[in-house]
């Protein structure tokens, strides 16, 4: 059903959604979008920096005789 809008098809599709929330509504939605966006991505750096972190932080904890065997 979807595979054969358009160009035509997504104008109009556009165009109601402006008509039916406004320009504000939609500019103030989409700037909560740009923030959601930006907080994802600060959580991210910061698991992988924290990810990062733990590695070079963790000890080696195999018994002496292990050691060896390798």
């Amino acid at each position: 059903m979807l595979n054969n809008i358009g160009l035509p098809g997504l104008l109009l599709i556009a165009v109601v959604v402006l008509v039916l929330f406004g320009r504000g509504k939609i500019s103030s939605l989409m700037g909560e979008v740009g923030k959601g966006i930006t907080a994802f991505k600060k959580g991210v750096d910061d698991g992988k920096k924290e990810i990062e972190d733990g590695m070079a932080e963790a000890k080696d904890v195999t018994p002496e005789e292990e050691k060896d065997k390798v």
